[in-house]
């Protein structure tokens, strides 16, 4: 009988108590009250038969959705959808007292009103550029306007696929080519000019050169070229007529067929 006993107090004190990990908060329910303390890690002891304790994540969570995105044409555009949210751990006791445990529905209700009145502002073009990061942005804002007093915090809202109706997504595949091949035809007359424009560089140097070295070019300076080569010529061991004005050699080659 004591055994019994002793087993069934063992029983109702393990049961008697939650243990809260990292990464969650723990709130004591009592007669259907909410406690307004909260617990983020350790043990929670509690009366089983009146209270009973709910724990709930404080870590990041994943939301993924799939839906048709409305665009400032009229056009329907299919996106897949990542929205990051965790929960305030200061408005938990609220947030589980007006919503549960389950926040999911009151984030996609939420997100579908906010998305639908930020993308009716975009062209469905803007969606597939740049601007999705711009877009991504104002829905997470909108959203936060309505969920953070409530006590969810909105991380990030991740637009992770889009899918273009089939005309526009040709549509903008012409046009990026387009636009490809026009940078790419820009960087080919640049390189033409800039070869062009060396070209001309090089042109003018040459000309500056022959410039400074005729004018460099002196009777004294041609005479004294002339001597120089009249002396390399006596070194010659070849028979040679040189007809001279005495300013410049003119030569005659005396044994043709010969080396010189």
């Amino acid at each position: 009988m004591a055994s019994l006993f002793s087993v069934s107090f063992a029983f109702l004190f393990l049961g008697s108590c939650a243990i809260i990990r990292p990464g969650e908060v723990g709130v004591k329910q009592k007669l259907g009250k909410l406690s307004n303390d909260v617990k983020s890690t350790g043990v929670i002891f509690f009366n089983p038969f009146l209270a009973k304790v709910i724990k709930t994540s404080t870590q990041t969570n994943n939301l993924e959705m799939q839906l048709s995105l409305p665009s400032k044409e009229g056009l329907s555009i299919i996106s897949q959808i990542s929205i990051l949210y965790k929960i305030d751990k200061a408005r938990v006791t609220s947030l589980i007292q007006n919503y549960g445990v389950d926040f999911e529905p009151i984030i996609s209700s939420v997100f579908r009103s906010a998305s639908a009145d930020v993308c009716a502002k975009f062209f469905a073009k803007d969606m597939h550029s740049g601007m999705r990061a711009d877009i991504e942005k104002a829905i997470r804002q909108k959203m936060m306007e309505g969920l953070q007093e409530q006590g969810i915090i909105i991380e990030a809202v991740l637009m992770k696929s889009i899918q273009l109706p089939e005309g526009l997504a040709r549509s903008i595949e012409s046009r990026l080519q387009a636009e490809q091949d026009a940078m790419r035809m820009e960087f080919v007359l640049q390189q033409e000019k800039l070869e062009a424009e060396r070209k001309i560089i090089q042109a003018k140097g040459t000309r500056d050169a022959q410039k400074i070295l005729s004018e460099g070019l002196t009777q004294e300076i041609i005479k004294i070229r002339s001597i120089e080569a009249f002396s390399e010529l006596a070194k010659s061991p070849n028979s040679k007529v040189i007809i001279t004005d005495g300013n410049a050699p003119f030569l005659i080659d005396s044994e043709p067929g010969k080396g010189k």
